[in-house]
This record gives C-alpha cells, sequence and structure tokens, in this order.
C-alpha cells in the first residue's frame, strides 16, 4: 500500500510518517515544501529505506502535484500540510488561507483525477483523510465537549482557514464521490514540535532562564493529545474508518495553561536544578485577541467504532517530551528554531510579548 502524506516533514505529519513505514506494507511519499516549521531531521532514519521517499512540492502548484500523484500511484491520501499558528494567521491571514484553503482545493483535485482514473478495485480501496483541528468548533465554556455534530464556528483566521478547508473536502465527497474522511483533534505535543508553541516554547525558555510568557491569566483550557497516539489514531481512521465520516480525536487530558507551565516548571526544577525556582520565570502578557477559553472533544465516536484509546497520560508525555528536548538541544537551539516569528530568543533578555502561549 503507497500512501500520500502531506505535510509529512511537519511536527505531527513526521510522527505520522515514521508511525506508518513500520506498518508491514505500507510505504510512504512524503509530500512537504519545507516551510520554517518543516523539519528534515525528523524523518532522518528513514533516509535509507526503500519504503520512504520525499518529494520537495508545493501543495499550491497542480502542475507538481499532479506529477507526485503519475509517478508514484498512491493508494491513499492524508492531508497534513497546512499553517497552523493561531497568532501566525493573526498577524498575516494570507498564508493561511493560501495553503489551507487553496493547497486543499489543489490536492482534492489532484486526488481526484487520480481516483477517477484508477480500476475499480484500486478506487473502492482509495480513501482522502482530511486531518483537522478542534479549533474550528469555536469556544467552550466551562463544561461540555465538542461532538462531530457540533457546529462549525471559527474565531481566528488560522480556525476558519481550516473550516473552510474540511467544508471542500466534505463537499468533494458529496458532489464528486471522492472517498473521504476528517479528523478533528485536540492540542498535539511532543517531540519535535516547532518552539513556536506553547510546551517547547515553556521548556526552552525555562532552560535558558528566559522568562516565561503566558496569556492572560493562563485560565485558557486546553485538551492535551500525545503526537504519537494520534498517529496510531490517524492510521485506524484512514484504513478502517466509514467513508464521508468525521471523527475527533482527543487525549481527554485537559489543563489549564498555567497549570501546563507550572508541570514544565517543576520537571525541570528535577533535570536541571537551579539556584532559583523556574516557575519564578512564568511572565503573564497582554491576552491573544479572541483567545478562545477552551476547547475539549468528545472522542466517543472513534473510541465506539475503532477501539481506539489514547495510551499516553499528559504526566507521562509531558515527561517524555521535556527529556527530549533536553536531549536535543542542538535541534532547537538552531537559528531559525528559536525566532518565533517576534525577534528572537536571547538568554535572559526576551521580548514578552512574544506569542505561542496557547
Amino acid at each position: 500500500m503507497r500512501i500520500l502524506v502531506t505535510g509529512g516533514a511537519g511536527f505531527i505529519g513526521s510522527a505520522v510518517v515514521r508511525f506508518l513505514v513500520e506498518l508491514p506494507g505500507v510505504s510512504v511519499i512524503n509530500v512537504d515544501k519545507m516551510t520554517y516549521a518543516g523539519s528534515a531531521e525528523s524523518l532522518s532514519v528513514l533516509d535509507q529505506r526503500g519504503d520512504y521517499v520525499w518529494e520537495h512540492v508545493d501543495i499550491c502548484e497542480p502542475e507538481s502535484l499532479d506529477a507526485v500523484f503519475r509517478e508514484h500511484k498512491p493508494d491513499m491520501v492524508i492531508n497534513l500540510a497546512a499553517e497552523t499558528h493561531v497568532d501566525r494567521s493573526i498577524d498575516d491571514s494570507a498564508a493561511f488561507i493560501r495553503t489551507n484553503v487553496q493547497g486543499t482545493h489543489v490536492l482534492l483535485e489532484a486526488s481526484l483525477r487520480h481516483w477517477q482514473a484508477m480500476d475499480a478495485r484500486r478506487r473502492n480501496a482509495f480513501r482522502f483523510l482530511q486531518v483537522s483541528t478542534d479549533e474550528v468548533y469555536g469556544a467552550l465554556g466551562p463544561t461540555g465537549r465538542f461532538t462531530e455534530s457540533t457546529p462549525y464556528a471559527p474565531n481566528s483566521p488560522y480556525a476558519a482557514s481550516k473550516a473552510g478547508a474540511d467544508h471542500l473536502v466534505r463537499a468533494w465527497c458529496r458532489t464528486y464521490g471522492l472517498p473521504v474522511l476528517i479528523t478533528n483533534c485536540s492540542n498535539n505535543y511532543g517531540p519535535w514540535q516547532h518552539p513556536e508553541k506553547l510546551i517547547p516554547q515553556s521548556i526552552i525558555h525555562g532552560l535558558r532562564g528566559c522568562p516565561i510568557p503566558v496569556y492572560g491569566g493562563g485560565e485558557n483550557v486546553r485538551d492535551w493529545l500525545f503526537v504519537e497516539d494520534h498517529a496510531e489514531a490517524l492510521t485506524l481512521v484512514l484504513t478502517q474508518g466509514r467513508v464521508g465520516a468525521t471523527y475527533n480525536i482527543g487525549g481527554a487530558q485537559e489543563w489549564r495553561n498555567l497549570d501546563v507551565v507550572r508541570e514544565i516548571c517543576s520537571l525541570l526544577d528535577e533535570a536541571v536544578p537551579k539556584s532559583y525556582r523556574h516557575s519564578e520565570l512564568i511572565k503573564f502578557v497582554a491576552d491573544r485577541p479572541g483567545h478562545d477559553f477552551r476547547y475539549a472533544v468528545s472522542s466517543d465516536r472513534i473510541r465506539g467504532e475503532l477501539a481506539w484509546q489514547p495510551r499516553t497520560g499528559f504526566k507521562e508525555g509531558l515527561r517524555k517530551t521535556v527529556d527530549w528536548y533536553l536531549r536535543n538541544q542542538d535541534w532547537w537551539g538552531l537559528s531559525d528554531r528559536v525566532a518565533f516569528g517576534h525577534g528572537g530568543a536571547q538568554r535572559g533578555d526576551v521580548d514578552v510579548r512574544e506569542r505561542g502561549a496557547h
């Protein structure tokens, strides 16, 4: 089975690629244009494998994408190519509309042409999986969870761009019969995540003795999902999910942002003790515009239909993540990985307006 993964050098994408290539009879075509968030190092362990190939292609370029389909003739497609950082979408939404909406449209058209040209057996087995986010649903109050029937109500340019992409995918199924599936996941974390995101940013700032920025009072709540658990869930949906269905994928681990950062500080106190407690570095900063209070998804459908459940508790996964960043300082220490979009982080001298505290 040949699976085409777009955005396979990204944080979630690379975890999915690493998971897929270990399955018997599976080969992976990674289509990634390598933006700032892509990491070739995250897939370097696959460089010598015959069941993995990387195509340096932008999904917004129809001719290049068609050439990939003609050469590799994939049996399935997973779309993980996306601009993902909410703060960047607030500052400059154009790239999000281009990749997340236009790029999904180009990919759908290429997939449709490829699917229509298949013989009947391969057509019946083909699947297109759109990987989306719980942010398309908007915000929750202190109780309740998003379900697959929750109406879309995106509140940021990023969330709106992903919602638009999801609607395109659903329309290509209803209008043209393309066999699609959609997943909406909660906040991912784990190794290889770009330092602009809350957890790696907090770890890195703590290691450098820099102020650790937290939006508002840190009361916003997120449901956390370990990225390797997510990769397993996506594979199950791709291979066993119902065509046309949406599956919410959550970690069932809700934490306030402030408590997440405090837990990271406790782990750093243990791993790299200093003359001060790392929690003393926490710096509250002006809240993000339109900051959704809480996200949480019900995973009842994927648990019931596909017998999936997360394997990794948040404290366990966070410890693994902190350990990984401690062991891989050469990776995140490169100048292009610590720019955070706001001038970079220097030891002991951080602009606390930096965004990334989700």
